[in-house]
């Protein structure tokens, strides 16, 4: 590597190997993210791409191996830190706040930039300020989202708070600037539950945009969408990159992978087995075999 591609690394991944029980998820993976790139991540199922997005974003803690982000070692630091550093991220499975508007979901979004957690900001979206023994008591194994459920019911109920008493702020703004960005802005006050599948996948990313992020790491954004639905997807991960964000993309579709990203790492059996420019790796007969299950002097 010589001296400029290290000083344009934001997101190294150094020999990172995790280990489940005797399970190998991932072995001796190296990788480097460059500023103002989008770099690809693919690999048939059970490659290790999402366990791999998992440790950058602290989710997993590696066996062995690290992960430094802006000069910073990440490796071990909990979600919400990293997050708070830099790296904000969506999910295979969408998670928005669901009886919220798509409004209120990206400025949760915009005010945990500020918060230590997302249930602060959702008290400061209210502007709240309540004792601890004031707080609704919720059964842990209601889990998070219906956490954050209750606490809005709970406030709307306690002190006469809804959507339509929220204060005009520069958050709320930039939160209309966001939706407008990924084109949803018509939405803007229909609860999350209510989108349309596509919309709730770009509200996702709305409300990641809103952290203020160095890298947006996508987790098979395309998941379910139709081709239409993919070149609009393609063309926003563009704009997004023009705007000054680095971009991680996790993805099945070769042709939207093909076509956004600048670089490309594939992943096999938790390996690196490929890395380089789209042609490169399109061409690569480790990667042919990789996909269509033939050896490497056979492709």
């Amino acid at each position: 590597m010589s001296d400029n591609d290290i000083r344009t690394v934001l997101l190294d991944v150094d020999h990172v190997t995790l280990k489940f029980g005797g399970v190998v998820a991932l072995n001796d993976v190296s990788f480097s993210i460059h500023r103002g790139e989008i770099l690809g991540l693919i690999g048939p199922n059970g490659a290790g791409k999402t366990t791999c997005f998992n440790v950058m974003t602290g989710v997993y803690k590696p066996t062995s191996g690290k992960v430094t982000f802006d000069d910073q070692r990440i490796t071990g630091r909990r979600p919400h830190e990293i997050n708070r550093i830099g790296v904000a991220r969506t999910f295979q499975n969408i998670r928005l706040f669901p009886e919220m508007t798509a409004l209120e979901n990206v400025m949760v979004g915009t005010d945990s930039r500020h918060k230590t957690s997302v249930v602060g900001a959702l008290f400061r979206l209210y502007r709240v300020r309540v004792k601890p023994e004031e707080l609704p008591r919720v059964d842990s194994d209601n889990g998070f989202i219906r956490f954050t459920q209750q606490v809005r019911r709970w406030g709307a109920k306690t002190f006469g708070l809804s959507r339509h008493t929220l204060e005009e702020r520069a958050g709320e703004r930039k939160s209309m600037e966001l939706l407008r960005f990924v084109g949803i802005a018509h939405r803007a006050n229909e609860e999350a539950r209510n989108l349309p599948y596509g919309d709730q996948r770009r509200l996702e990313i709305a409300r990641a945009l809103a952290t203020e992020p160095k890298l947006l790491c996508l987790d098979e954004p395309a998941a379910g969408f139709n081709p239409a639905e993919k070149e609009d997807l393609l063309q926003l991960i563009r704009k997004i990159r023009d705007m000054g964000y680095t971009v991680l993309l996790i993805e099945h579709d070769m042709r939207l992978v093909m076509g956004v990203t600048d670089r490309i790492v594939v992943l096999e059996f938790g390996k690196k087995i490929a890395e380089g420019t789209p042609a490169e790796v399109r061409d690569n007969p480790k990667v042919i075999a990789a996909y269509l299950g033939e050896t490497a002097d056979a492709s």
